[in-house]
């Protein structure tokens, strides 16, 4: 059920509208839905029920604190892929063994963290990092329990900036390695490998490449166990894609019932990883109409929002919905919407139906933001980061507060000589 909706000509998330927040805090803003989390997370949860499952969100997709701890509430735990992440889960509450570290790039510092924090499963990618790790292990006089994530060679169809399930890219140990990497495994004193793990990328809109994955991972599982390795979980990943622009999308039910026939025989614990699906919908970007500019063949609203505040369209030519706060009762036309940062590809999108007469000082929302938004905020052109906003009901609340100019500049120093 939509969090969304226009009620006497507003646009209201949850029981607030927008508008009422706007007039609180200055725009660009982010704001989550804290029922629309709850919902994507119970309507994973469900279709899993009664199974030996640990649904871990993944905090790439939305570091915010108040974000976690809202999915840890509900029985959540965490897939990691920094040291940062990993004790931002921690400081909220998320349970160690409900923690998943992934990633190509651990260091020793972060490994030894992981280890003494006794999370619960550590993805290995290549066979230096599986040997560092068993160095860290040994050390601390640990047994690291992991998951060696394979690369399946399988292309999914999204951008191929969010594919990562084809032999060419940075992900997983080569699949005609994966044999040998297990009998390494196995002779590493510090290394316990306990599981299989994948991931084919995000914002995948058709079951097919999943099953086409899954399947060679299942066979990777019994020929495993026929050679002796002790193979109790299988981690899946994440990558359900969501509506963005009206993708036809597979449900969670069809995905759940698809795994759970590839898996039964198994008897694995199933690990799956979450981010897009459950926080995306969750979020919109506030931002305020600064001008509208008419030039040759278009009309461009240009917006108080850059990329800065919301990277996907100029990093993945994403594109978005964009809704006036205020419901459109007139005629619509379109126009560009850009940013106020100095590139041409702070824009995000061509021909989007506005209000014909839109003017400076309206709101606008764009649309399913809540993953990779705000963590992909930077403050180039020394802008000030969004601050983010949560929604419960009727109620909502600051939970990341806009810096000071002064504080953005706390970090830089002049050289000694100047």
């Amino acid at each position: 059920m939509s969090v969304y909706a226009y009620r006497n000509d507003a646009l209201y998330m949850e029981e607030v509208p927008l508008a009422t927040i706007a007039a609180r805090s200055e725009t660009p803003f982010h704001a989550y839905s804290t029922r629309s989390l709850q919902q994507a997370y119970l309507a994973y949860d469900k279709a899993f029920a009664g199974k030996d499952v640990l649904i871990c969100f993944a905090v790439k997709a939305n570091c915010n604190p108040a974000v976690i701890k809202t999915l840890g509430a509900l029985g959540a735990g965490a897939d990691v892929v920094s040291l940062g992440e990993m004790l931002q889960a921690r400081r909220v509450g998320i349970p160690a063994d409900r923690i998943v570290f992934s990633g190509v790039g651990k260091t020793r510092q972060e490994m030894k963290e992981a280890l003494k924090q006794g999370i619960f499963q550590i993805n290995i990618e290549s066979e230096s990092e599986l040997r560092l790790l068993d160095s860290v292990a040994q050390s601390l006089g640990k047994v690291a329990k992991i998951a060696i994530r394979v690369n399946p060679d399988i292309a999914p169809e999204t951008h191929a900036k969010i594919a990562t399930g084809h032999g060419e890219t940075k992900f997983g140990v080569p699949w005609r390695d994966a044999m040998d990497m297990y009998q390494l495994a196995a002779n590493l004193p510090g290394i316990s490998a306990v599981g299989v793990a994948v991931h084919i990328g995000s914002q995948i809109t058709s079951l097919a490449p999943f099953e086409k994955a899954f399947t060679k991972v299942v066979e990777l599982v019994d020929e495993l166990r026929r050679f002796g390795h002790d193979i109790r979980r299988i981690d899946f990943g994440g990558g359900l894609g969501i509506d963005y622009q009206n993708e036809t999308l597979p449900n969670v039910e069809n995905y759940a019932r698809m795994v759970l026939k590839l898996t039964e025989p198994l008897k694995c614990k199933l690990i799956f990883e979450p981010g897009r699906f459950i926080a995306g919908p969750a979020g919109v970007l506030v931002t305020r109409v600064l001008h509208i500019k008419e030039a040759p063949g278009k009309t461009f609203a240009i917006i108080d929002a850059g990329m800065n505040d919301f990277m996907r369209p100029a990093l993945y030519d994403a594109r978005h919905r964009i809704f006036p706060l205020r419901k459109e009762t007139g005629a619509s036309r379109p126009y560009t919407v850009v940013g106020p940062v100095c590139e041409t590809t702070c824009s995000f999108g061509d021909d989007l139906p506005l209000p014909a007469d839109l003017k400076a000082g309206d709101l606008l929302a764009i649309m399913a933001t809540g993953a990779y938004g705000s963590v992909l905020g930077s403050t180039y052109n020394l802008r000030l980061p969004a601050p983010e906003i949560m929604v419960s009901g009727d109620r909502f609340s600051l939970v990341r507060r806009r810096p000071t100019y002064e504080e953005l500049n706390q970090f830089y120093r002049l050289p000694v000589w100047s």
